[in-house]
């Protein structure tokens, strides 16, 4: 995922096949050589084989852009978002911030993630909450996906000030938290594939497509869909009259 290193290959070999000393290669890796040339990052994408998104990340690295730096860890949606939020009422969707914090909840979203202890943020839900492995049946692919998807962050705004908060409580509480960051692999947040298992219903499988945010870099609109006459479907359908039982409109 992101990288498809060379196998078998040393730094001395990386260095030489991109055309440049294993001092400079040593350099670049410690971060103390500043705006390598496009044709150096360009060898370096060829030799250790990195697909776009590693290699937009590595390009990202180099090159950071200037960003508005945030004054605040919390993120305000607009009364607009939720509005829209709200119309999402037929399955679940969630507002998501740069950090992966979950700022807003349709009624669908919320019920399936009742009673966890980690709804705040996806990343402590996958590493932090007892519950996770049962919440998610596929848990190893869906934690090393959003390990990657926050390094993807990472690399967009590496002066953020707050992203290395999140990352060193993560690692102080998660051996597996480390393991999945120390691979350095990269994915965008983009559509996605996930089951998940509900209490109440079962098991659900859902696609995910994620919406950028216009007004408010850094969050997202994910609506999780079912497939149509699908098992999952009728669980949440089953999951939405429970809801709506306890909590009527």
């Amino acid at each position: 995922m992101g990288r498809r290193r060379t196998p078998g290959l040393r730094r001395e070999e990386v260095a030489m096949l991109a055309g440049v000393s294993n001092d400079y290669y040593v350099r670049l890796e410690q971060g103390r050589e500043r705006r390598p040339s496009e044709q150096v990052l360009n060898a370096l994408a060829r030799v250790l084989r990195l697909d776009d998104a590693a290699t937009e990340h590595l390009y990202e690295l180099a090159y950071p852009r200037p960003r508005p730096r945030p004054v605040r860890r919390e993120e305000q949606v607009s009364l607009r978002l939720l509005r829209l939020l709200r119309v999402c009422d037929a399955t679940p969707a969630f507002i998501l911030g740069r950090w992966m914090d979950v700022l807003a909840t349709n009624r669908l979203a919320a019920a399936l993630c009742e009673g966890l202890d980690h709804k705040d943020n996806l990343l402590r839900l996958c590493f932090l909450d007892p519950q996770a492995h049962t919440f998610f049946p596929e848990w190893e692919d869906a934690a090393a996906t959003k390990v990657a998807q926050l390094r993807a962050v990472a690399g967009t705004d590496p002066e953020d000030p707050f992203l290395p908060l999140l990352v060193d409580e993560l690692s102080d509480q998660s051996a597996d938290f480390v393991r999945m960051w120390a691979r350095h692999d990269i994915l965008p947040r983009c559509m996605e594939r996930k089951r998940f298992h509900h209490p109440l219903v079962g098991e659900l499988t859902f696609s995910y497509e994620t919406f950028t945010v216009n007004s408010a870099p850094g969050q997202q609109l994910v609506v999780c869909q079912a497939e149509p006459g699908s098992p999952s479907e009728a669980a949440l359908a089953l999951l939405a009259r429970l809801q709506s039982a306890v909590t009527p409109p």
